[in-house]
């Protein structure tokens, strides 16, 4: 009994210390606890989120200093191949990073010295697409798709603020897949440094980039069997049919470009300069006089190389087992503008000027050429807003002197804003004068020879007109383009009408006379409740739809269903449908890396083609699961975009971004 009340004293005595010891020490650990309260809200008073990271791009610099918050929905988060951009489609190899071409006509605007090698550019990186930050804490991003897939497609961000006038930040990117059919593999390597310096007053801006590129895609010279979807045997797994190209290793068959280079731009506003929004993240800077100065180096190298004999007819024909051909293209640019702003202080109107001028220092070679060329051009514009209803432009730029004298692109273009319930409209025209790009009048590639001396080819002259009309409250926008083309320049197989063997597979450069197209595309989207239909129909019409080669219609349609899941998981799921008209589908020469126009001039059927996908975003964290060509299990078994390239047969893949700000 007396260890039981001896128990019984302990537990009370020890139950009593601590309240005993606690009023003692109150006051001290109030104190102590308020001290930190106020230490850690100093440090954490401001939840950094999206909002504090925001971005600019050389375009808008170009007219003002303005900052964009970041992307951080998960809208077309499904689309990470660019092949498959519904709004931008394109015929290709059948496999990511696989030579492409655009499937619908697009105008290209760009004057002077171009190589006219296009296969692989949409997975360029360039100076001219990396975004500048203005982040208050660290902003970095980890993209991936793939995992346990074929596809392997991975991307890290990073852009931290030194100081609140300068940012730095990189990027790298690293992609390898392995195709479906034999030697379809494709990897690539590139990145970027920059940096973006303002000066305490606003007034002076500098942004610096450096970016590397180096994209490797394997050539199998299509497969052997043409009829391979005809296949009615258990095993139809694409890795089993033979192709013509079949090196590995060291002697793996492949085109690969390196591409690297460095731009900085400073920019210098003198006068008065206007705000819009004062100091906060979103705040506008409109100068009325600026200097600047853009100057780049960029050296380009594109690389064909094989080491095994033509077995199987995949090159024209000539008895050549090692090739190794490479052009290597350096170019160095500096570009001097002035622009002259005259607004009022309500800045409701506004008039601009631009000056500008710039010169191209080019160095080419190749197995046989090593020449040096120039260009210089003079630029202008004049423009004039009227409040934020009509902007009216015009712009000119003329080469004057070099390679591509004569060269020049005259743009005008008048926005109006009816208004919220009627919409926006663009009218739009521009001419053109251009020197055909340089594979089209120089190549000396082990399997394609020409030079611009024999062939004598004209300048192309393109006519434009278009109207666009716009109205985001009934979901609408539209565009008509007209487009008048003397001397269009395209690749044709030569003549054969004997099927000469040694012919075959041979291409010249060719120029149409006049070409008429019109171009209309229209995009409706319609909503009920959660569900959403959204279209887009391009109808296009030329005389000479077989000299263009592209499909006079496509399709593109979307059914999702958008909700918040328990407040928690924003998502959309639901499918995708497109389509084509049969049009004469090109062939692909391997060696120079060109689509050309065969002399058979096939036109494959075509079929709508069903992906079913889900995208959603938790938090910080993107997510899309994808399945894509469905309606193979179905039909059709498979189906071509250029002429012995079957396309991919159906796949399932998974992607995954997250965002952190910290």
């Amino acid at each position: 009994m007396s260890i039981l009340k001896r128990l019984l004293f302990i537990l009370v005595l020890l139950s009593v210390t601590p309240k005993l010891y606690a009023q003692v020490e109150e006051e001290f650990s109030s104190a102590l606890d308020s001290a930190r309260a106020k230490e850690d809200n100093k440090k954490d008073s401001v939840v950094f989120t999206a909002k504090y990271v925001r971005y600019t791009n050389l375009a808008t610099l170009k007219r003002l200093t303005k900052t964009y918050q970041i992307d951080t929905s998960h809208v077309n988060f499904q689309y990470y191949n660019k092949q498959n951009l519904p709004w931008n489609p394109s015929i290709n190899l059948g496999s990511y990073g696989l030579a492409t071409r655009d499937l619908l006509f697009n105008s290209n605007k760009s004057i002077g010295f171009q190589s006219g090698y296009h296969a692989l550019e949409r997975y360029l990186l360039t100076s001219d697409s990396i975004q500048y930050f203005r982040a208050r804490a660290r902003f970095s991003e980890l993209y991936a798709v793939g995992f346990f897939f074929d596809d392997q497609v991975f991307r890290a961000r990073l852009a931290q603020n030194i100081n609140p006038n300068l940012n730095i930040g990189a990027e790298y990117h690293a992609t390898n897949t392995d195709g479906y059919y034999n030697n379809q593999t494709y990897s690539d390597r590139k990145g970027a440094v920059f940096a973006w310096y303002e000066s305490p007053s606003k007034r002076y801006n500098l942004v610096s980039n450096f970016t590397f590129n180096t994209l490797d895609a394997t050539e199998n010279g299509s497969v052997l069997n043409d009829t391979l979807f005809r296949d009615t045997s258990d095993n139809t797994s694409p890795s089993r049919y033979p192709v013509r190209l079949n090196g590995t290793q060291a002697n793996r068959p492949y085109n690969k470009w390196k591409d690297m280079s460095v731009f900085l731009r400073q920019s210098y506003y003198i006068g008065r300069i206007d705000t819009v929004n004062g100091k906060g993240p979103d705040a506008e800077i409109h100068p009325t006089n600026v200097i600047a100065h853009n100057s780049s180096v960029r050296q380009q190298k594109f690389i064909f190389f094989k080491n095994q004999q033509d077995l199987y007819n995949a090159f024209p024909f000539k008895s050549l087992e090692w090739v190794d051909d490479t052009t290597k293209i350096t170019t160095i640019s500096n570009d001097f503008t002035y622009s002259f702003y005259l607004r009022g202080k309500a800045m409701k109107n506004e008039a601009k000027v631009e000056l500008g001028f710039q010169n191209d220092l080019i160095w080419y070679s190749d197995s046989l050429m090593s020449n040096f060329y120039q260009n210089s051009m003079v630029k202008g514009s004049v423009g004039y807003k009227f409040s934020d209803k009509v902007d009216v432009n015009f712009a000119a730029n003329q080469i004057v002197l070099g390679r591509n004298f004569g060269d020049f692109l005259y743009e005008a273009y008048a926005d109006v804003h009816l208004s919220e319930a009627i919409g926006k409209l663009r009218i739009g025209a521009y001419s053109q004068n251009k020197s055909p790009e340089m594979i089209f009048q120089n190549a000396n590639l082990a399997y394609h020879q020409w030079n611009e001396g024999d062939l004598n080819l004209d300048k192309i002259k393109t006519q434009n007109l278009s109207f666009a009309y716009a109205n985001n409250k009934i979901g609408f926008n539209g565009k008509v383009e007209y487009f008048l083309i003397n001397n269009y320049t395209y690749f044709h197989e030569i003549p054969n009408p004997n099927n000469e063997l040694a012919r075959a597979r041979q291409i010249e450069t060719l120029q149409a006379g006049n070409l008429n197209l019109l171009k209309l595309t229209v995009g409706q989207n319609f909503k009920v409740s959660k569900w959403h239909l959204d279209n887009m129909v391009v109808y296009q019409k030329s005389d000479a739809m077989d000299v263009v080669a592209t499909p006079e219609l496509y399709t593109f349609h979307s059914l999702y269903y958008a909700n918040i899941l328990y407040n928690v998981m924003d998502f959309r799921i639901g499918m995708d449908v497109r389509f084509n008209t049969p049009f004469k589908t090109p062939s692909y020469a391997i060696n120079a890396g060109q689509f050309y126009n065969d002399n058979l001039g096939i036109k494959f059927s075509t079929y709508p083609i069903v992906d079913f996908w889900l995208t959603a975003n938790i938090d910080r964290v993107n997510l899309f699961l994808s399945y894509n060509f469905a309606n193979q299990h179905v039909y059709p078994k498979g189906y071509y975009t250029v002429r012995r390239y079957p396309m991919n047969p159906a796949f399932l893949r998974f992607g995954v971004s997250w965002k952190f700000y910290d």
